[in-house]
């Protein structure tokens, strides 16, 4: 049987109007002005957001009925890839997390008012949101059951009271999607309930901003605390003490958008070496002449070509129906040291320009290293992996007895 990895025709064509939008009105912004607090925040995504729509790439994930594109996961992947190519691409085209994971799970979950109250506005980007369910230690983090934060009943909704971590796009949210134990204790592996708290909440407070090597999330990552914060009954998303469930909704899919638009800074960062190691002359010739130069761009190549084709093969299953666990954490996991291997070997290509602010891949090299940790660090991922293999082969045993 004929495997075709070709997107189909409309969706290579709106690849190719996000390739050229995010190169022609999106890189100079980011080149000009680095950070996104220097390049205006609030204003410069509106007006960035606003240029998208004109050019049609304005969120290629969101539901048709909201202005989307209503794209599935494998069709995602090279427009999100495209969008990659800056780190204000994906904030650009609404596609920047948390704001695009939170959009998947409110359209699966959200009743029809949560729909038009949250997901609407957020599709549009008309607002921000963040989803809240790191803590601090020895709270949720890479093992979400040790989650501390309490919901408990109270007349006419749940007060929520509980301090959270590292939460991305918090700063400016009209909204926090957080998630509350409801049921059990700290490490049980249910009891967990999803809250929608609006920014105004005065039981709701952002703290502070966490310092950290990374600066391209708008909003920053915040602790956020909340103490007697008291929502109304439909504040509920979803089914109560069904969380964790509602959880892997979310992190799969985000999981793989991640992986896109990494992709797309790990292609910029090669063609900045290849174009350096084809134009730098040294030792008589051109620097991408030397073997050693020649191995790293080929290096690079297989790693982008690899977590391409793992992202793919997740969005596939996750577009079927599938759970995609396995396949997302073999996904995730490699990705994230490919596309740290690609920037670093770039870098190095490029020598003292590399380091240098000349060009961005200094910069490309900080906001790429933590996606190993976020959304689960390489080794969780690793242990998870080896874990459904060897219950797999408990069970082929089983059965052959």
């Amino acid at each position: 049987m004929a495997v075709d990895l070709s997107p189909e025709p409309h969706v290579a064509e709106l690849a190719r109007r996000t390739a050229a939008f995010v190169r022609a009105a999106v890189v100079p912004e980011e080149e000009r002005f680095g950070g996104v607090a220097a390049a205006g925040g609030e204003q410069m995504r509106q007006r960035l957001q606003a240029a998208a729509k004109d050019a049609g790439v304005f969120a290629p994930h969101a539901p048709v009925e909201y202005g989307g594109h209503g794209l599935g996961m494998c069709d995602r992947a090279p427009v999100f890839e495209e969008a990659g190519w800056s780190l204000f691409g994906p904030l650009a085209l609404n596609i920047a997390a948390p704001d695009e994971g939170n959009m998947h799970m409110l359209d699966v979950i959200a009743t029809e008012a949560q729909r038009e109250r949250y997901l609407r506005p957020l599709a549009t980007g008309e607002i921000r949101s963040c989803f809240a369910m790191t803590e601090p230690a020895p709270g949720a983090g890479s093992d979400p059951a040790a989650l501390a934060t309490r919901a408990v009943k109270v007349a006419g909704g749940w007060r929520i009271d509980g301090r959270k971590w590292f939460i991305t796009g918090a700063d400016g949210a009209a909204y926090t999607i957080c998630m509350a134990r409801t049921s059990g204790e700290p490490g049980d592996r249910d009891g967990a309930t999803m809250f929608l708290v609006d920014a105004g909440n005065p039981g709701m407070t952002v703290s502070r901003h966490i310092d950290t090597i990374d600066e391209s999330f708008f909003g920053g990552h915040c602790e956020v605390v909340f103490d007697n914060c008291v929502v109304p009954d439909d504040a509920v998303l979803g089914g109560v003490d069904r969380g964790f469930e509602y959880a892997q909704v979310r992190l799969g899919p985000a999981r793989m958008t991640h992986c896109m638009r990494w992709l797309g800074i790990a292609r910029r960062a090669q063609d900045l070496a290849v174009s350096r190691a084809a134009e730098r002359r040294l030792f008589g010739g051109r620097l991408g002449d030397l073997g050693m130069a020649q191995g790293m761009i080929a290096d690079s190549e297989i790693d982008i070509a690899a977590a391409r084709a793992l992202t793919l093969q997740a969005c596939w299953e996750l577009d079927q129906g599938r759970s995609g666990a396995q396949s997302t954490a073999i996904a995730k996991t490699f990705t994230a040291e490919a596309v740290w291997r690609v920037v670093d070997r770039s870098l190095q290509i490029c020598g003292s320009l590399g380091v240098s602010g000349d060009v961005l891949l200094s910069r490309f090299l900080r906001e790429v290293r933590p996606f190993r940790i976020y959304d689960g660090p390489s080794e969780t991922h690793r242990w998870a992996i080896a874990r459904r293999v060897l219950r797999q082969h408990a069970k082929r045993q089983e059965n052959a007895g």
